[in-house]
C-alpha cells in the first residue's frame, strides 16, 4: 500500500515529484493499481485525453501542475497552458487550476497548493452534503466522483464517505456508466476499499429500481456549473435527473465552487465534448458494430437547473433560484481569510445583476 496522506485506503490520485507529475493509471482500474509518472507538457496532456486522468476537480489539479512542469523546465507556460486546456473543454476545472498556476509567483508550489486545497475543500463539502442523507440512505451514484476525481476525498463520493464516516450507513448503488464504465471499474472500486456497500447496475436499471422504492436519493459531480444552475457531467446524468424527478426524489448534485462557470450563463453555453466511436462501438479487439455503422459519443450531458433539488459547496447548498444563491455562497467563500500567496481568478458577478 502506498502512502496515502491519511485519506483512507486509496493512495494519492495526483501529486508532484520534483518535476514529476505522478498518478493512478485509471485506464487500468479495478485489475491493476499502477501508476503513470508524466515528466513533460506532452506526456501530461495524453494523460488527461487518454482518461489516465479524469474528473473535474483533479484536472484542476493536473492542468496546473502542467504549467509548473513547463515552468520547472523553461518552456513557455503560456503556450503549454493553450496545450493543456484543448485537451478537455467541458471540465471548467481544467482552465482554472491553469489559470491559477499561470499568475503564479511559483507554479510549482502553486499547484502544490490547489491539491491541498482541493483535499480540504471535498472533506469540508462533504460534512456539508452528509448532513442531506438520513441513515441508511440508498444512494444512486452515476460516473466517478470520489478520490479517483479529485485531489483526494471526493465529491458526490465525498458526501457519501462524510456520511458513512459519521456513522449513517448509507449504501450505494453504483450505475455502470457506459460506454468507459468509470461506475462499475473505479467508483465500485473506491467504495470497496473504503468498507461502504455498493451494487453495480446497468445504467438503464435505475428506473425500475426507482419504481420499486430501492433509492432514496441520487448523488452526482459535476464538471462544469453554469451560473445559472445547469450542470454538465458525464454523459446519462440528464436522464437520472429526469428519472429522480418523476419518482419524487431528490437530486444533489455535489461540486466545489471552482466547478461553478459564472462566465457561461447557461448550460446551452458550456462546450460538450465529443469523444471516438471505437470506445462505442469496440470493447479492446473485439468489434461490437458492423462496419460503417455511425456512433455518436457524446462525453456529457447538461442537466436543467430545474431538475437539480440542491447543489452541496464547500461553502453550503445552493437552491433555486440559483443564479442567487451560487453567487451569495461564492461571495461568502471569497470573504473566508485566504492563505499566504493565495490567488483566486475569477469572482462572482452581483447577486444582482
Amino acid at each position: 500500500m502506498v502512502d496515502d496522506g491519511g485519506l483512507g485506503a486509496i493512495p494519492k490520485t495526483i501529486e508532484w515529484r520534483d518535476g514529476i507529475v505522478r498518478m493512478i493509471d485509471q485506464r487500468r482500474l479495478p485489475s491493476e493499481l499502477c501508476f503513470l509518472e508524466a515528466g513533460s507538457v506532452y506526456e501530461l496532456c495524453n494523460a488527461i485525453s487518454s482518461l489516465a486522468v479524469r474528473g473535474a476537480p483533479a484536472l484542476g489539479v493536473a492542468g496546473a501542475m502542467g504549467v509548473a512542469l513547463a515552468a520547472y523546465f523553461g518552456e513557455d507556460p503560456r503556450a503549454a497552458a493553450e496545450r493543456i486546456i484543448a485537451t478537455r473543454p467541458t471540465a471548467v476545472n481544467l482552465r482554472w487550476g491553469v489559470e491559477r498556476a499561470l499568475s503564479a509567483a511559483d507554479p510549482v508550489a502553486e499547484a502544490k497548493a490547489i491539491l491541498a486545497e482541493d483535499i480540504a475543500v471535498n472533506r469540508q463539502l462533504g460534512r456539508v452534503g452528509a448532513r442531506l442523507l438520513p441513515t441508511a440512505a440508498r444512494v444512486l451514484t452515476h460516473c466517478n466522483a470520489g478520490s479517483l476525481a479529485c485531489g483526494g476525498y471526493g465529491t458526490a463520493l465525498g458526501v457519501i464517505r462524510a456520511a458513512h464516516e459519521a456513522g449513517l450507513s448509507p449504501v450505494v448503488c453504483v450505475d455502470e456508466t457506459r460506454p468507459l464504465l468509470q461506475g462499475s471499474r473505479l467508483t465500485a472500486w473506491e467504495l470497496s476499499r473504503l468498507g461502504i456497500p455498493a451494487t453495480v447496475l446497468v445504467d438503464s436499471a435505475a428506473a425500475s429500481l426507482m419504481a420499486r422504492a430501492e433509492v432514496d436519493c441520487v448523488i452526482v459531480g459535476a464538471d462544469r456549473i453554469a451560473a445559472n444552475g445547469d450542470v454538465a457531467n458525464k454523459i446519462g446524468t440528464y436522464s437520472l435527473a429526469v428519472l429522480a424527478h418523476y419518482h419524487h426524489l431528490p437530486f444533489y448534485v455535489a461540486a466545489p465552487l471552482s466547478t461553478v462557470d459564472f462566465g457561461s450563463p447557461n448550460g446551452a453555453a458550456i462546450p460538450l465534448e465529443q469523444r471516438g466511436e471505437d470506445e462505442v462501438s469496440s470493447v479492446g479487439d473485439q468489434r461490437l458494430t458492423s462496419p460503417g455503422t455511425r456512433v455518436i459519443n457524446p462525453a456529457f450531458d447538461v442537466t436543467p437547473a430545474k431538475l437539480v433539488t440542491g447543489i452541496v459547496t464547500e461553502a453550503g447548498v445552493a437552491t433555486c433560484p440559483y443564479r442567487r444563491s451560487l453567487v451569495r455562497l461564492a461571495e461568502t467563500s471569497l470573504r473566508r481569510p485566504r492563505r499566504k500567496g493565495e490567488r483566486r481568478t475569477t469572482a462572482p458577478p452581483s447577486a444582482t445583476s
